[in-house]
């Protein structure tokens, strides 16, 4: 029987996805990629699930591409080029999910997140992780800049931080992953799990379509100018204050007592 490379498991409105490929250290392979994009999908329309966590199986969440899958590929009459370019882009197809999702995403981290496995990660709204886990972008350690891991990276921390963990190669604790803001929370490699989905179950306590909105009007604002950052966000305000459910919130909020939301 091919074993699941995603295991989801759903509970109390949120959908935990595990990278199941241990043996590999959930290594991004083509075929993982083409498991976890369609485990992204299911989950676009799915009004049952208000959060989700991806998290990896064994001892790392995610080791990044399958080098030895990579090199296998120069066999091919044009050297790889055609199965590179192929790979790359469902890769960034299917990382490019993870914003565009309603739901909020948590990477949960233990062990180490390496290059395309640590894009993973930034890819993701939110990341906790093990006081033990490690962040890399080292490819150039092995003679490969980490250039699209660097895109959702760049994005996360401050640019002289990526641009050093990009040309050094050097990982980055989870305590300096949290000071540089690629890591939300930190618990104990045995707390882990359990921290992210008190994390998790908060978020998913809260108003979904209040969360849609905003998650949405956070992506769509970054980089735009403040007079159009302010327009587009002054909109969403204005047709969030016009549901049932948020006069109810407010209602709720003044009379002191928990909101009888839909």
């Amino acid at each position: 029987m091919t074993q699941d490379l995603v295991i989801r498991h759903d509970a109390a409105g949120v959908a935990t996805l595990t990278l199941n490929a241990p043996a590999s250290l959930n290594a991004l392979s083509r075929a993982m990629i083409a498991a976890l994009d369609a485990s992204l999908a299911a989950l676009e329309t799915d009004r049952s699930i208000r959060v989700v966590v991806l998290r990896g199986a064994g001892r790392a969440f995610c080791a990044g591409h399958d080098l030895k899958e990579i090199q296998s590929a120069r066999a091919e009459p044009d050297k790889g080029a055609a199965a590179f370019a192929a790979l790359f882009d469902a890769c960034a197809a299917m990382m490019s999910r993870i914003p565009a999702l309603p739901q909020p995403v948590i990477a949960e981290v233990q062990g180490i997140a390496t290059a395309a496995g640590c894009q993973l990660a930034a890819s993701c709204d939110l990341v906790t992780a093990a006081t033990d886990a490690r962040f890399g972008v080292n490819g150039v350690n092995i003679g490969l800049f980490c250039s699209t891991p660097m895109v959702a990276l760049s994005r996360k921390v401050p640019p002289s931080t990526a641009f050093e963990m990009l040309v050094t190669g050097e990982f980055l604790s989870a305590d300096r992953a949290q000071a540089a803001g690629l890591v939300n929370r930190v618990f104990p490699p045995d707390a882990l799990s359990e921290g992210t989905q008190t994390l998790a179950r908060q978020i998913a306590g809260k108003l979904t379509a209040a969360v849609k909105i905003g998650k949405r009007g956070f992506y769509d604002q970054l980089g735009l100018p403040l007079a159009q950052a302010y327009a587009l966000t002054g909109a969403n305000m204005v047709e969030n204050l016009a549901w049932r459910d948020t006069e109810e919130g407010i209602a709720a909020f003044l009379e002191k007592r928990k909101p009888d939301w839909a």
